[in-house]
Formats: C-alpha cells, structure tokens, sequence
C-alpha cells in the first residue's frame, strides 16, 4: 500500500504551492462522485475508500521526497517546509465499502483546507474508481451465476502487482467466494483457491497418472482438469476412473473444462457422471468467461457448480475506467467567514455539478425496497412518513412524489480532524463485512435494476431546497 504523498498528480503539488503563495488556504469541500454505471448496468458497487482511509491517515513527505521535489526547481523553499509537515487534517465522509451505488451520489466528501483537499484529489479517485470498477464487474457476474461460487484467478492478467492485489480485494467485495492470488488470501483473509493446471497433466507419462498423482497428494481436494487432451474420449473418462478411486475411501471429487463448447460438453460430462453413479460431483468452468456468457449459460441450464474468473474480472474487460470525479462543493467566503456553494458549469448537463453540501438519502418502500436515492442539502432532514417532491438531477419537468416507510443517509463521518472515528476492523474482517454489506443490499432492489442486459433505471433525484439552489447559480450564470 503506498501512503507516500508523492502519489499524486504533478499539478496538484503546482495548484497547491499557487494556494500557499497567494495565502488562500481556506476550508472548502469536495465531493467524489461517478458520472455513468460502468458496463451499461443498473447500479455499481462502492469499494476502495476503507483502503483509501487507511492510506489518508498515514499520508506524508518523507525526507527524500522533499529532496525530489527542490531538484524541480519550481517550488520555492517556504513551500517545501511546509510540505515537510503535511499531514490530513480534515473530516472525511463517505458510505459504507460495499454499498450499491448511483450516478451523480457523494460517494467521499471530503471538508479541509484547500491544499490539503487538493493534494488528495489523485489518491481519493485512483482507490475509488479502480475497486469499485472491479466489484461492479464481480457483482454483476455473480449475480448472472445466479449467485453461484465464484473464483477469481486474474493475477496473471491483471494490471500490474498492485493491480492484482487491488482487484482481488474488489472481486471479493464484489462477491467472489475465492482467489488464485496467494498474497491477497495472507493480506485480506480471502480463501484460496485452485485445481492443476495443463502443465500437471502434460508433465506425466499419461493423464490417467496425472489425475492419480494429485489424488494421492490432495484426495479431499481433487477437482480434475479434463480438457488437455480429449474431454470426451479421454478426460471425464480418467476423472471418473480416479475419482471412483477416491469415493470408495471416503472422499468426492469434481473436474473442471477450461476450453470448448461449455454448453454442449457440460451436459455430456454431467451424463457421463450421472451414469458412472457420481451425481455428487461438481463440474468447474473457466475460460475467457464474461456476464453475458455465464448468464446465458445459466438460462440454458448448462449443469455448471461454480465458475473460475479472470481477464475479464479483474481488469473490467470491455470497460476499463470507472468515470469517478473529485469536484468542489463548497468553500469558505472571506467577506462572511460563511460556507457558499460552488458548481462546476458545461455546455454538457450531465458534467453540471450539483452545488453546496450534501448527502444521499436512500428511500425504502412498505416492502422494505430501495425506491430512489435523494441528494439532499446537509440543513436538510429527510423523514420517513412524510411525502416529498422531488427533482430529475438535469430535466427540470420530470418530477415526482413519494412517501417513504424508511429513509436512510448514506454518508456517514469516518475521519474527524485527520483521524478515524471508530477504530479500523483487521482487514479479513472488514472485507467481509463490506461483502455482507454488497449482498445485503442487492437484496434490497428489484430484479428490473440488476439485470445484465438493459437495466431499469434508478432513481437518483434532488430535494426541493438542492433544486431550487441549482438552478438559482444556473440562472445567474447565464446572466452574466
């Protein structure tokens, strides 16, 4: 985990050193948000931001850093010293790692003085958008298996080692059951997984003495990979030779295909232990798997138990960026000493930020379902029982009403003055919790949401007071 404050982009050191120069270090507010789901779905899934805090806390220059920076030639010694102290000072608040989340929502909003707030802009986004990409992408595969066990093996594909062990950490929130990545399991308490792979196989004189070979070593763990040579004609033939070995001693087996027809040679797999009497042995698939091919695979009623997931997991396959921004929200006005809202203008409505401090109300129905998300401003309270008007975030007309049996903030304080308010879970433990917390609220949405190919759309509105104060700063922009 890198917690050097060097993590960061160039230009917020030059922004930074402009602030300093020009004594206009005042308290402002920034929110990080997303603009679009990524892979044309639903919802997203939110992860990154306990690392994320763990990195915050612990951010600073060190010596040598300071050294590196003065070899620039661009930043003046005054600066430098006081970068010889920075430290987070500043009040985070974010969701909970695993919550299932929407376009335009705070998921961090962070209040500090500018400097501070802006030498974070780099590490908030690159924690955030990465993890929540890859828990987006696992939710959703997870989700087409029907929640069925779920193995992430994407070291080898991922981008770089902390690619690798960030992914994992993602895939687990997100709903994998398992790693391949050994580290990841010792770092974060994730089970590990694994089979054989072809190598096992092709470095034995035959297949069948590959398979009695790794049962001897591994009788309570053998799962046959039967697809080196022939599947039909050689490998669920030798499977079933070893593996009847293995149940007349007490154990069970399963094999796993990695290449093939999935749909049609799982069936005849499946026949094949079914009529050799080992209707309790799994069947494994793997092999460049996406959501649209597990989903249509599960329509199909291919006999599949659990599925291996790499490339297109843990580095977002067809989309490889989460579309997460760190804009401003607020700022300190020198003539009152007051807080004023800020916004980001553009010829594009869906780049138009929404203005002042705000939270993300979630609002249930008599059912106990998810039926919108409100961003409200922070003087606003948000009651269940009582109706409210709310506002499409860009179309002024598109309104509507609702009544909540319970309302929910989203946002909650996690750091106070630099630190954590509540002391840090060990990471095994957080991410299960997080993982809970991403299954728990699936549960909460309807099916017309999460499904894989065109989702309904959420709705993620603005209150009364929001709408009215953004569209007040639009008005005087355009009368400028």
């Amino acid at each position: 985990m890198i917690d050097n404050a060097l993590f960061t982009d160039f230009y917020e050191l030059t922004m930074a050193q402009g602030y300093w120069k020009n004594n206009m270090n005042h308290q402002v507010v920034f929110d990080m948000f997303f603009r679009k789901n990524p892979f044309n779905g639903g919802f997203s899934v939110l992860a990154g931001n306990e690392t994320l805090m763990d990195v915050i806390t612990n951010f600073h220059f060190e010596e040598d850093d300071i050294k590196y920076l003065a070899e620039q030639k661009i930043f003046e010694q005054g600066f430098l010293d006081y970068l010889k102290d920075f430290h987070f000072t500043g009040d985070l608040y974010t969701m909970d790692e695993g919550t299932v989340i929407f376009p335009q929502e705070p998921l961090v909003r962070i209040h500090a003085n500018l400097i501070e707030a802006q030498i974070l802009e780099g590490l908030i986004l690159n924690h955030v958008n990465f993890q929540s990409l890859i828990a987006t992408k696992t939710a959703r595969i997870w989700l087409a298996s029907k929640k069925a066990p779920i193995m992430e093996f994407g070291l080898r594909r991922a981008q770089g080692p902390d690619g690798a062990m960030s992914a994992t950490r993602a895939a687990y929130i997100g709903g994998a059951a398992g790693t391949s990545n050994t580290l990841a399991g010792k770092e974060y308490g994730i089970p590990v997984m694994g089979t054989m792979a072809h190598a096992w196989i092709m470095s034995h004189s035959s297949e069948l003495e590959a398979f009695r070979e790794y049962a001897k070593i591994y009788p309570q763990n053998s799962v046959f990979l039967i697809d080196t040579y022939d599947t039909l004609k050689s490998g669920i033939k030798n499977a079933i030779i070893v593996g009847g070995e293995l149940v007349e001693k007490g154990y069970n087996f399963g094999v796993r295909l990695d290449s093939g027809d999935i749909d049609y040679l799982t069936r005849e797999v499946r026949k094949e232990l079914d009529r050799a009497g080992f209707p309790q042995a799994k069947i494994s698939v793997s092999n460049e798997l996406t959501e649209e091919i597990i989903s249509t695979l599960v329509a199909r009623g291919a006999p599949i138990n659990s599925w291996g997931v790499g490339t297109h997991m843990v580095t977002g396959g067809d989309e490889s960026s989460f579309t997460g921004v760190y804009k401003l929200a607020a700022r300190n006005d020198k003539e009152t000493g007051k807080m004023v809202p800020a916004m980001k203008f553009s010829d594009n409505p869906a780049k138009t930020t929404n203005p002042g401090i705000k939270n993300v109300y979630r609002l249930y129905d008599s059912n106990g379902m998810a039926c919108a998300d409100v961003l409200a401003l922070e003087n606003e309270v948000i009651e269940a029982g009582k109706e409210y008007r709310f506002h499409h975030p860009m179309v002024d007309y598109r309104q509507f009403t609702c009544t909540a049996s319970k309302v929910e903030p989203l946002l909650k304080l996690k750091l106070k003055d630099g630190k954590r308010v509540s002391t840090r879970l060990p990471e095994a433990e957080q991410l299960r919790l997080s993982r809970s917390n991403m299954q728990k609220q699936l549960e909460t949405f309807d099916e017309s949401y999460k499904r894989i190919l065109n989702p309904h759309i959420y709705k993620v509105s603005l209150s009364e007071e929001l709408k009215d104060l953004k569209k007040d700063f639009i008005e005087k922009n355009i009368n400028r």
